[in-house]
């Protein structure tokens, strides 16, 4: 398959406040097997986390639920972030 030409210029990177993904309440998960690789759920990612693989970027993922919305298979679930971390 070619590889995806990619409209967004800019690239996710450590904000003021640190990574975006860590005040994350809900995180996309994938389901390769339904994947069909078209691409929509990383056009429309608002952050430009997936990249080629449809990996997400969790680190700078803010669960916004944008990518899971658009995917057409309905191939990505939004699942609720477990923090048992105490904070």
């Amino acid at each position: 398959m070619a590889a995806r030409d990619r409209l967004a210029i800019s690239k996710p990177r450590e904000g003021a406040c640190g990574n975006t993904g860590t005040w994350r309440v809900f995180r996309p998960v994938v389901d390769k097997g339904i994947c069909n690789s078209c691409g929509m759920c990383a056009m429309y990612c608002p952050d430009g986390v997936i990249n080629d693989d449809y990996e997400i970027d969790l680190v700078f993922c803010k669960g916004c639920g944008i990518c899971a919305a658009e995917c057409p298979k309905k191939a990505i679930t939004m699942v609720r972030e477990d923090n048992t971390t105490g904070n």
